[in-house]
């Protein structure tokens, strides 16, 4: 036992003697690097002076060409000029010297430059090269990193101590943390007399080694403490904190002699020693506490001295411990708590203020480029607020108590940095920070079913009980977010800078959250729709109350009244998606698009455009997709589908109308392209209902009017994101997106539409191969006229479009309308079947009078438009009618039939002939006016 004693002994001695020794040579030599660098930088300064000495004298000073001093002087050190006269003085002194003093003829580098030589050029003194962009805590460790370890070293063997005690049973516990206490206390005290001694800046022979022994003490007093609570139980959690909080004030008064260094090693020292020292403890969330002291301690630190690194090493240091705790022993609530009172350090204690007040540009000021660069207070104030917000939403609860303290958490942080924000509005865009946090948090609460959303869902009216009652946690979720909304409004107000983008806040909080319940957590199946739907209204009258408040005090900026009335418009839609059924759903929207539009019309609020553009993609997607064609075709009673589609359609030009004469081309696109495709979709609905037989629905769905039928959304669509096109912005591409893929589906029915299902061919059997209904007006034209019709029209309002993208559209387009004539005629002449073999005399020269009358169509056409490819096109058209009758009819006809034929034909090119050499004498003498 005596051995081991000994033995260890002479281990904690060689413990101290190593670190100490070391401490000791480096002291000894400390200076010498710090001279060398001064001499090396006079040297530098030496050399920049003896440039500056012998630069050739500036073009404006003298006429006569200068001369450099002799070689003797040249070789002469130079001296510094006198303090009372600066550098440029005396250079201007050495260029005005008197004549006689200057040889007359020097030769060598320093002579002058000859009146028929080109200037020199002037040599400029080189710029000092910029600082390096590193940290000054990694610039300060590389520098003196000896001392950084002599700290570890010392810090170590207080602990080691420790724990060599407890291994080996030396002394009692009571002594063993008595010993660690002491320990650390004559670090202190031998690093304090080494400062009062012989001081400890930075030119100082003892320079840092106060620093170094005092920071490894308070390790030591920190890790005595902590393991007479947690590994001895010597001391109540009440007394250790007390401790703790004891040492750590001892650091702040030595940090505030010592420096940085200090209370860096204090800091790191702090933080690492409930997990050096180890131990258990059945109540650890305490700790959390403790890293919050530790945090505001650095902070409150470095708020005097102004080190900023050691801000940003305290509320790192705050924000590890506490991932660290809570990894370690749970306690989300806990960590919540946590996390909002370190925000709210790092905003305050730099500050020197419970109230705030920094100054300067924002954040996102500095991110757009659109200000200066953040103060450091603000920037600290970010990142903290950024991380906590972060840490909220991803916070893992145990229970639904834990998350409704996240949200609560979340929700007042926001409403802190709001009321904060009035004195201190470089901080104002943070509070958008945990506003959205609480947002996300709200959907991935309800999205993957974390305790919160799960204990609600369990609360729905089909699986409580009878007679009880609704919790009444969707309410207190949305009275949160209404509370943001409300702070938004007032700061709005009574803020200056940023009114737009509080009073946005204010119209976006609480909506948002109502949509996000609706959509994530189903309020509907625990309230019931109606009395969800009631809270929502009651929301909505809020903004609109929100509306008119800010009408009258703003004047004739309605910016903050347009955003609330926006967020009311939304809400009344999301109780009317609650209540109504499926078309009063739809006519609703279609009323709600007026109703925009009337606003904007009456008090010219351009932000109304924003509405009527998201309600017409919401209607669209309702008329297409849910609850789309397949209820309007199968399901819904004719005249809910009536009022649906044409409530849309009728909603769609009234809106144009309102709008007319207003500069909304963003509503006003949306709107045209709605229009067209509401009014091809009710036709399209009603076309289906009425061709669409009980019974025979999957072969309908593959006749030739069917397929065209389901694909003539997709080219409405393809259509209108090709229209909206020419809006361009960020959705550009998205647009082009969404026409590719609408066009590609299109292209495929309607391919499928002229082939397979072809009537012509009778490919496909069953009667859905017969064409239905009158003539002309039969599903010929449904399948092949009315997606040909669609597309040529479309094209006089896409002349944006590349002209190559649009004759491939007008190809398209036209090559449908002669399938249509073609297969029109035949069927006036055979009937419904139309794949019956043989083509009748009478059918044959049907087409040919046909082809005759568009090359007549086209020739006048020609004149009208004074267009000369379109006067070529028709008369290609009339040697394509030529060749049929010379190539086809000939054999095909007979008789009279064949005679008449010929005449007629023959007729008739006299007279096109006739046609066109006036029209070519027509437009040849317009171009000659021209």
């Amino acid at each position: 036992m005596d051995i081991e004693i000994a033995l260890g002994l002479i281990a904690v001695g060689l413990v101290l003697a190593i670190p100490v020794s070391v401490v000791i040579l480096f002291v000894s030599v400390s200076g010498l690097r710090r001279r060398i660098a001064t001499l090396e930088t006079r040297l530098l300064d030496i050399r920049r002076d003896l440039t500056e000495r012998t630069l050739p004298a500036d073009s404006g000073v003298a006429d006569t060409p200068r001369s450099a001093a002799s070689p003797e002087t040249a070789a002469a050190p130079s001296t510094d000029p006198s303090p009372g006269v600066p550098e440029p003085a005396v250079a201007a002194a050495a260029t005005t010297a008197p004549a006689g003093d200057i040889p007359e003829t020097v030769s060598g580098p320093w002579a002058a430059p000859r009146d028929d030589a080109p200037p020199l050029p002037i040599r400029r003194p080189a710029r000092a090269p910029a600082p390096a962009r590193t940290s000054p805590l990694g610039e300060w460790i590389v520098a003196n990193w000896v001392y950084v370890v002599s700290a570890l070293s010392l810090a170590l063997a207080g602990v080691f101590f420790v724990q060599y005690g407890v291994e080996n049973g030396l002394l009692p516990p009571p002594a063993r943390v008595i010993g660690a206490i002491l320990f650390g206390l004559a670090l202190i005290a031998g690093g304090e007399w080494v400062r009062r001694r012989w001081g400890d800046g930075a030119v100082a022979v003892t320079a840092y080694v106060p620093s170094t022994l005092s920071g490894a003490g308070l390790v030591s007093i920190f890790a005595g403490v902590l393991a007479a609570r947690q590994l001895y139980g010597l001391i109540g959690a009440e007394t250790a904190f007390a401790g703790l909080l004891v040492t750590a004030a001892l650091a702040v008064v030595l940090g505030w002699f010592h420096g940085p260094f200090l209370a860096a090693v204090g800091l790191i020292g702090a933080a690492a020693a409930p997990f050096v020292v180890g131990g258990a403890s059945e109540t650890p969330y305490w700790l959390y506490a403790y890293y919050g002291v530790l945090a505001a301690i650095g902070l409150t630190v470095d708020t005097i001295r102004r080190w900023a690194w050691v801000s940003v090493l305290a509320v790192v240091l705050g924000y590890g411990g506490s991932w660290l705790v809570l990894a370690g022993t749970g306690g989300a609530g806990w960590a919540a708590l946590t996390f909002v009172m370190l925000a709210a350090l790092a905003i305050c204690i730099p500050a020197r203020a419970f109230l705030p007040d920094h100054q300067g540009a924002m954040v996102a000021q500095a991110l757009l480029r659109r200000g200066g660069w953040p103060i450091f207070p603000t920037l600290l104030a970010a990142g903290a607020v950024a991380v906590s917000t972060l840490w909220l939403v991803l916070l893992d609860t145990q229970n639904g108590a834990e998350s409704t303290l996240v949200f609560l958490c979340l929700a007042v942080l926001a409403l802190a940095i709001i009321f904060w924000a009035e004195g201190a509005p470089a901080l104002a865009d943070l509070a958008a920070l945990p506003a959205a946090g609480f947002l996300v948090r709200l959907g991935l609460e309800g999205m993957d079913r974390w305790p919160l959303a799960r204990d609600y869902a369990g609360q729905a009216i089909a699986l409580r009980a009878p007679e009880t009652g609704a919790p009444m946690t969707a309410i207190v979720l949305l009275g949160m977010a209404t509370a943001i909304t409300l702070a938004a409004a007032r700061a709005s107000g009574r803020l200056r800078r940023g009114r737009a983008f509080w009073a946005a806040g204010a119209a976006l909080a609480a909506p948002l959250a109502a949509l996000a319940l609706e959509l994530f957590w189903a309020p509907a199946r625990v309230l019931g729709a109606y009395s969800w739907a009631l809270h929502v209204i009651a929301l909505a009258a809020l903004m609109a109350a929100m509306a008119l408040r800010f009408a009258a005090a703003d004047g004739e900026d309605r910016r903050r009244a347009a955003y609330a009335t926006l967020s009311t418009l939304s809400l009344v839609t999301l109780a009317l998606f609650l209540v109504l059924t499926k078309g009063a759903l739809s006519l609703a929207l279609g009323v709600l698009i007026v109703t925009a539009a009337v606003l904007d019309r009456r008090f010219r609020l351009p932000e109304m455009g924003w509405f009527i553009q998201a309600a017409a993609l919401v209607l669209s997607w309702r008329l297409v997709v849910d609850p789309g064609l397949g209820w309007a075709v199968n399901r819904g009673a004719l005249w809910e589908v009536v009022a649906a589609y044409g409530g849309a359609v009728a909603a769609a030009a009234a809106a144009l109308h309102l709008l007319r004469g207003l500069d909304r081309r963003g509503a006003r696109v949306f709107l045209e392209s709605a229009f067209a495709g509401y009014a091809a979709l009710f036709a399209n609905v009603l076309i289906m209902r009425w061709l669409t037989r009980e019974g025979q629905g999957d072969i309908n769905l593959l006749s030739h009017w069917g397929v065209t039928l389901n694909a003539l959304p997709w080219l409405i669509t393809m259509l209108a994101q090709l229209h909206r096109v020419q809006l361009g912005g960020a959705m550009r591409w998205l647009r082009w997106g969404i026409a590719a893929l609408s066009g590609l589906l299109a292209a495929a029915g309607l391919a499928f539409a002229t082939t397979i299902a072809n009537p012509l061919l009778g490919l496909i059997g069953g009667t859905s191969d017969d064409v239905l209904g009158p003539p002309l007006l039969d599903t010929l034209f449904v399948a092949y006229a009315a997606p040909g019709l669609l597309i040529v029209l479309a094209l006089t309002r896409l002349r944006h479009l590349h002209k190559a993208f649009r004759v491939l559209l007008a190809v398209a387009g036209v090559a449908l309308l002669a399938l249509y004539s073609g297969l029109e005629i035949r069927r006036l002449w055979q009937g419904r079947d139309l794949s019956v073999d043989g083509v009748l005399q009478g059918e044959l020269y049907s087409y040919t009078v046909a082809l005759m009358v568009v090359g007549a169509g086209l020739l006048y056409y020609s004149l009208l438009r004074g267009s000369v490819a379109y006067r070529r096109g028709a008369m290609a058209m009339i040697a394509l009618t030529i060749a049929k009758v010379f190539l086809i009819d000939i054999s095909g006809l007979s008789g009279l039939t064949r005679v008449f034929s010929l005449l007629a034909l023959g007729l008739a090119l006299i007279g096109l002939g006739l046609l066109n050499r006036w029209v070519a004498q027509r437009q040849g003498a317009g171009q000659a006016d021209t």
